[in-house]
Order: C-alpha cells, then sequence, then structure tokens
C-alpha cells in the first residue's frame, strides 16, 4: 500500500461524514464535523483532520460524544451567552455561537460566549478567523485533557490549551494561533494513527524521560513553549476555558483519543470586539499600515499567512492523506 493516497477535499469530506454517520452520528452533525477536519487539513494542521475520525468514531459509538445532540443557546447577559454542546461534538455548538456572537458584538461593541459540556474544538484560529471575516477582532479560549506539568513538576495538570486571535484585514484574515506546548498534541495523535515515531523534544513518557514513541507521548507529559512563561499560560487558558465556562480541568477531562470513560466536558470562550466601531473607524487603515512594515522588512511576515497557499494548493491537488489513515476511515465507515 502507497504511503499517502491524494483524495479531493470533496471526497475527504464525503467519507469522514459517512464514516461519522456509520458511527451513530447525525447527518446534520457528521457534515459539520468532516468540513472542520478537512478545513484543517487543507491548511496543513494535520494534528486536527483526517486522523481524529478514527478517535472521533470511537467516542461516538461508546457515547462518550453524543452524536445526535443539538445545542442549546442560553441568555447570561445582553452582550453575553452561554451555549450547551450536550456533550456532542464542539463544531456544531461553534456554528450555533459564532453568527450570534457576531450579532451581539456589533450591538453593543464587545459580546463574550461560554461553550459548555463540550469537546475537542480543532483549529483554534478557524473560529478566530470566521469572526475576523465579520468584522471582529476575537479571541478563543479552550482547554483539554492534561498533558502538561506545572513549571518545576513532573505531573500532567494542564492541557495543551490553545489560545488563539484574529483580527479583519484586507487580502485575509490576521490569525494568530498557538497551542502553549511545544507542538499540537493533535500532531502526535497523528503520528500514532499513522503508525510513524516523532521527533524527540516533542514529548515525555511517563518516566520524565524524551520519547520518540507517540504511544509512550500520549501517555506521558508535552514540554511548555518559553519555559515557565508557557506553563503560566496554559493557567490562563484553563481558567478563561474550564472556570470561565464552567466546564472540567483538565485533571477531570478524559481522553479525547478513545472511546472509553465519561465525556471530556471541555470548555471554550469566545470573545469579539467591533474592531471599527471601538477604534473610531481607524482599525482598518491602522492594521493596513502594520503591515507595511511587515512587508517591508526582508524575511518577516504576518503570522498565519502560510494557510493562503496551503489552501489554494489542497484546491488544486487535493490532500496527500496517510494510507494507514484513510484505511481505518474506510474500514469505520464500510467502504
Amino acid at each position: 500500500m502507497a504511503e499517502t493516497e491524494t483524495l479531493s477535499l470533496a471526497e475527504a469530506t464525503a467519507l469522514a461524514e459517512a464514516a461519522l454517520v456509520a458511527a451513530n452520528t447525525s447527518a446534520e452533525n457528521a457534515s459539520i464535523v468532516a468540513r472542520a477536519l478537512v478545513r484543517a487539513e487543507a491548511d496543513g494542521q494535520g494534528g486536527h483532520g483526517m486522523s481524529r475520525v478514527p478517535s472521533y468514531a470511537a467516542q461516538t459509538r461508546t457515547g462518550k460524544v453524543q452524536g445526535h445532540a443539538v445545542p442549546v443557546l442560553g441568555d447570561v447577559k445582553p452582550a453575553a451567552f452561554r451555549v450547551d454542546a450536550g456533550h456532542g461534538f464542539a463544531y456544531p455548538a461553534l456554528d450555533l455561537t459564532i453568527p450570534e456572537l457576531a450579532r451581539r458584538a456589533g450591538e453593543f461593541g464587545i459580546a463574550a460566549a461560554a461553550i459548555h459540556r463540550s469537546h475537542h474544538f480543532g483549529v483554534a484560529g478557524h473560529h478566530c478567523e470566521d469572526l475576523a471575516d465579520l468584522g471582529l477582532v476575537a479571541l478563543v479560549y479552550g482547554n483539554a485533557p492534561k498533558a502538561l506539568a506545572p513549571w518545576g513538576a513532573t505531573t500532567s495538570v494542564l492541557g495543551t490549551n490553545p489560545i488563539a486571535f484574529g483580527a479583519p484585514m484586507d487580502g485575509g484574515a490576521l490569525v494568530i494561533d498557538m497551542a502553549v506546548t511545544t507542538v499540537a498534541r493533535g500532531k502526535i495523535l497523528a503520528a500514532r494513527e499513522a503508525g510513524e515515531s516523532i521527533p524527540e523534544g516533542w514529548a515525555l513518557g511517563p518516566d520524565g524521560a524524551p520519547t520518540t514513541d507517540p504511544v509512550t507521548a500520549l501517555k506521558g507529559t508535552m514540554a511548555p513553549i518559553g519555559g515557565a512563561k508557557g506553563a503560566a499560560l496554559a493557567l490562563m487558558v484553563e481558567v478563561m476555558s474550564a472556570c470561565l465556562a464552567g466546564a472540567a480541568f483538565g485533571t477531570e477531562a478524559s481522553s479525547l483519543f478513545d472511546g472509553e470513560g465519561a465525556p471530556p466536558n471541555l470548555g471554550q470562550v469566545l470573545i469579539a470586539v467591533d474592531a471599527n466601531g471601538l477604534s473610531g473607524g481607524a482599525f482598518a487603515s491602522r492594521i493596513a499600515e502594520l503591515a507595511g512594515i511587515y512587508e517591508a522588512l526582508d524575511g518577516a511576515r504576518l503570522p498565519g499567512t502560510r494557510r493562503f497557499a496551503a489552501r489554494e494548493r489542497a484546491a488544486r491537488d487535493g490532500l496527500a492523506l496517510k494510507s494507514a489513515v484513510l484505511a481505518q476511515i474506510r474500514e469505520i465507515a464500510g467502504q
């Protein structure tokens, strides 16, 4: 079997959708989730892409994720609301949240939403980008099951806890998206699903020693970016997601990689600001000038801009997906 196989975006979406439906997910939710996973692949974020299908399917089969859940919105204040994901996938809840958040931010200048009883929410930057495309400056916080030890400790307490920022800009939103660990944990999952090793320096095993085995890495801990500062950022995100959404801590959340245990019960918080209104109409020109400073410097580029070329390439050439992962997905889908 070839190491990779090329699928068009439409083919990959249809395959992921079929597998999820076969694994006890509603057609509507499967469509939303499949689009999110393929969008991640198209941006070069494979750790949040098709490699997630087998673990997602394992969770919907056991009911750890409620594949037929319908998210429900509840008011808190005029500019704040909560969304109950119903222990289902995060993506349908985000699809409900983002347009309503944009509407309220447009009315009140700033708005916030907390999603609870949620799950893995994929590429955090995509949710910021969607808000930025609506003219909003956005921040997204989300927690994850424990994978990171506090600085100076060896016991995992915090998740990889991504934080993302988005801002409207001509030619495509400025998006800054990062996990607080050296790499996103999804990259280790992708390596495990493909039967590949990982580079040394990505993770430590349960014994605290560096490992290149993704199975051992997923049982161990990951290194924070910037040492103590990265660990502090992870704590900040835990407060902004788990505490602010009323969700499980990383120490309480079950794994996102198998069908065992209770629902993860993760939380996400999104904040959106009316960029034009708050800046007195100056935002568009100011960010354009800032981008121009970057463009004038040799070797400099705005963060996140590589995704545009990746998307064009994926739309034109399709996605080169690992054959081992595709074989698993086709088996789930009954193909």
